[in-house]
């Protein structure tokens, strides 16, 4: 639990694990005699360095390099607590609306516990939770999407975005899709996310080319935080994921993580 709260905190696996690690280093250090629940101790104290580690966290990102994504996270089955649109629409909340939302929405902690935990009282708590509901609503899922069917979709748009099927892309994707890829200047990428159906098949049309020309493997099928997907080696050597926000059965948006430092995790 305690990865997964780090992760939800700052969505980078390496952040995450570094967090964990330094709590569990102040643990070592404690008087054990003096605590009570080992357990609420380490939750409290991963989440006040994740809070530290925000403000410089939100620095970096002000000045990263085109798109930001989380660090992907893949899994063989569906883990729908915070999806990948969740993940973006928390950033868009301060650290400390973050933390409440996450502890009592998703983790199911008290405002008594937060309360201890950020070191504010539980009016406050509450207030945080819930202004930062009002922020991420949307971001909700409307309706699951199938596991089988969301995975037969990921493996279709594989296959057609590979290929240069454009007829079957052009069935796949929804009026207002969104492409958004991270490379984090470090492989190349859209500098900006590329949004409406006629610029998402321009792009694929190009990427079409591309890959028929270099070649790109799939690796594996999964959800990526959430959502359903695949992983990739691409021409360059390096393997890139690929995760898609399905509604009314269609791909509403694609999300590309290419940045290496992103996907060392993968390896």
């Amino acid at each position: 639990m305690l990865i997964r709260v780090a992760y939800r905190m700052l969505g980078s696996v390496a952040d995450a694990e570094d967090m964990v690690q330094d709590a569990f280093i102040r643990w070592m250090g404690t008087d054990r005699a003096k605590v009570r629940e080992p357990g609420a101790f380490l939750r409290r104290t991963v989440t006040r360095l994740c809070l530290d580690k925000l403000k410089t966290v939100r620095r970096q990102r002000e000045t990263y390099i085109g798109p930001w994504l989380p660090e992907p996270v893949v899994e063989a089955e569906e883990k729908d607590d915070v999806t990948l649109p969740l993940m973006l629409a928390l950033e868009r909340l301060s650290p400390l609306e973050r933390a409440a939302f996450l502890l009592h929405d998703v983790f199911g902690q008290r405002f008594e516990e937060i309360a201890e935990t950020i070191q504010r009282d539980t009016a406050t708590c509450r207030q945080l939770a819930r202004r930062a509901r009002a922020h991420v609503r949307d971001a909700r899922p409307r309706f699951q999407v199938e596991k089988q069917r969301g995975l037969e979709l990921a493996e279709a748009f594989f296959a057609a975005s590979r290929s240069g099927d454009m007829k079957a892309l052009r069935a796949m994707l929804a009026a207002d899709i969104g492409l958004h890829a991270d490379g984090g200047g470090k492989r190349p990428t859209a500098m900006e996310p590329i949004i409406g159906f006629d610029a998402v098949m321009r792009a694929h049309e190009s990427l079409a080319a591309v890959f028929r020309k270099n070649g790109s493997k799939l690796v594996r099928v999964g959800f990526i935080n959430g959502l359903p997907g695949f992983i990739t080696l691409e021409a360059d050597g390096e393997i890139q994921t690929t995760a898609l926000e399905i509604e009314g059965g269609k791909i509403a948006a694609i999300y590309v993580v290419r940045n290496p430092d992103k996907l060392r995790h993968l390896h």
